[in-house]
């Protein structure tokens, strides 16, 4: 008898250890409309951005927040206008498993009055209904605010930024003359760039080199901010490839070329990466891969993930062969294997066969995220970095615009430029669990709180506000520039105030 007793007692110690694993059971009360929280620029009228979006907080009714997913569908949430009752309105709510939430919606045409509920079994969430009061613009109108620092600030955007300030520090002036002629004849023939004119708030371009398709996403958001703000007029040059261009030391003479990428080698004007910048632009729309889905698909909890090392990609990189080599000889420890050759002859003996794509989203199933360089750095880190899981990122010579602002262990894990301590540094990270999982939530935040969209929109002003100021004759459009029009909506199209106030002065 004493025996069975103690069988059902473990039992039932084991099953409120599994209850306690599972959201939304006994493990936590219920959430509460009136103490859950709800914030973030998407209950603001005036911050446009293609997608716009705002965080719910899980909390119970003594105002304790969840630390795990009440349930994926908990709550609910309507948009609409009351002076347009067919809204086109697209919206979608990610549980971030972590007792939050976050809301995106994409506005397919320009609204009055939008209002936004945020509904748990019917009843309203903290404050809801929001009523965004006035004119709430969607992506595609070209209502730009002419005052610049009333947008800065209704954006939220910080005074300046570390790596703008660095970069453009080896700039004191800028003579617009002399660039338009020396820029071409040093880099042209050999290199792809863009030489854009932005003139009373329009687009003017003239490419250089045979390769210029990446100018899509210059042109794209250089529309898309100036359909937001008004611009100060300015001249410059892209460089559309991999590799930042400008090598010259001071204090030889040097040129302000815009890239998408840094080296320590190198002098060029960091911006934030096509990457990142068409996924701004195509949230819920042509990208699945974007820093609000990321966080609505960050794998299983910290405890359930798996505590090995994952890495896929292509051969760009000779670390990348090493990588995949230590993973053969590891498997216990790393996960890493390729998906094409291009760069280097594929010898399956060494490095094994090809494997198929993995959905991005299922790199969170594990623990520990290997971000090393590809041809330049690896524009994936700010994804991952999104994730709910640590990230061992290369020491590399490359940088993107906000590495600067990263602190290694704090952030991430470091490993050597060789990988030489990386089965160290994945058996460390096992060794100390609960240190591993604090880096990970510290890079995951600093992700929400720099890397959003409305961030990307702010650095990119400022840049091209500090550059601007530098320029000592005024811009020009110069011969053989052609005009980058704004694209027309003649189905939804939209009723500028700005416009019109202009219009009845």
């Amino acid at each position: 008898m004493l025996g069975k007793r103690l069988l059902w007692w473990s039992c039932l110690c084991a099953l409120a250890l599994v209850l306690q694993t599972l959201p939304g059971t006994f493990a936590e009360s219920l959430p509460s409309a009136a103490k859950s929280l709800v914030w973030g620029p998407g209950l603001e009228p005036k911050v446009i951005l293609p997608a716009r979006y705002f965080f719910i907080q899980a909390a119970d009714s003594d105002g304790r927040n969840f630390t795990r997913s009440p349930g994926e569908k908990t709550f609910e949430v309507k948009i609409s206008s009351p002076t347009e009752p067919f809204s086109r309105i697209w919206i979608q709510v990610l549980d971030r498993n972590d007792g939050s939430f976050v809301v995106r919606y994409r506005m397919y045409a320009s609204y009055t009055d939008l209002h936004i509920q945020v509904l748990l079994q019917d009843k309203d969430v903290a404050r809801s209904p929001y009523v965004l009061q006035g004119a709430v613009y969607h992506e595609g109108c070209d209502c730009p605010e002419p005052d610049g620092q009333v947008w800065a600030e209704l954006m939220h955007c910080p005074a300046s930024f570390p790596q703008i300030d660095s970069d453009l520090s080896l700039f004191p002036e800028v003579h617009l003359q002399t660039i338009a002629e020396e820029i071409p004849r040093r880099f042209g023939q050999r290199q792809s760039l863009c030489h854009y004119t932005v003139k009373d708030n329009k687009v003017y371009i003239k490419t250089h080199g045979e390769h210029v398709g990446f100018r899509i996403f210059m042109d794209a958001f250089l529309l898309s901010l100036t359909r937001k703000v008004r611009l100060p007029d300015l001249e410059f040059f892209v460089n559309l490839g991999d590799w930042p261009l400008e090598k010259r030391r001071p204090p030889e003479k040097l040129h302000p070329i815009f890239s998408w990428c840094g080296s320590n080698e190198t002098r060029d004007i960091v911006m934030p990466t096509y990457d990142i910048t068409e996924s701004v632009l195509e949230t819920m729309g042509r990208v699945s891969l974007d820093m609000l889905s990321v966080q609505g698909n960050s794998g299983p909890e910290w405890a359930l993930k798996n505590s090995s090392a994952i890495w896929r990609g292509r051969d760009s990189r000779r670390e990348r062969l090493e990588l995949v080599k230590l993973a053969r000889a590891n498997p216990h420890l790393l996960d890493a294997a390729f998906t094409s050759f291009f760069f280097f002859q594929h010898n399956e003996s060494l490095y094994g066969p090809l494997v198929k794509h993995m959905s991005f989203f299922s790199f969170f199933k594990y623990k520990y995220q290997i971000n090393v360089d590809g041809t330049v750095a690896a524009y994936r880190l700010p994804y991952l970095l999104a994730g709910s899981s640590v990230v061992l990122k290369q020491d590399s010579a490359y940088y993107e615009h906000f590495y600067s602002q990263l602190v290694p262990w704090q952030h991430y894990i470091p490993i050597k430029a060789d990988l030489s301590d990386l089965l160290d540094k994945i058996r460390w990270a096992q060794d100390h669990d609960d240190e591993a999982k604090k880096i990970a939530l510290a890079g995951q935040e600093f992700a929400r709180t720099y890397l959003m969209g409305d961030n990307i929109f702010c650095y990119y002003f400022r840049l091209f506000q500090e550059y601007a100021k530098r320029q000592v004759t005024a811009p020009e459009v110069r011969e053989g520039m052609e005009l980058v029009g704004q694209p027309t909506d003649e189905l939804f199209p939209c009723y500028c105030h700005h416009t019109q106030a202009k219009d009845e002065l």
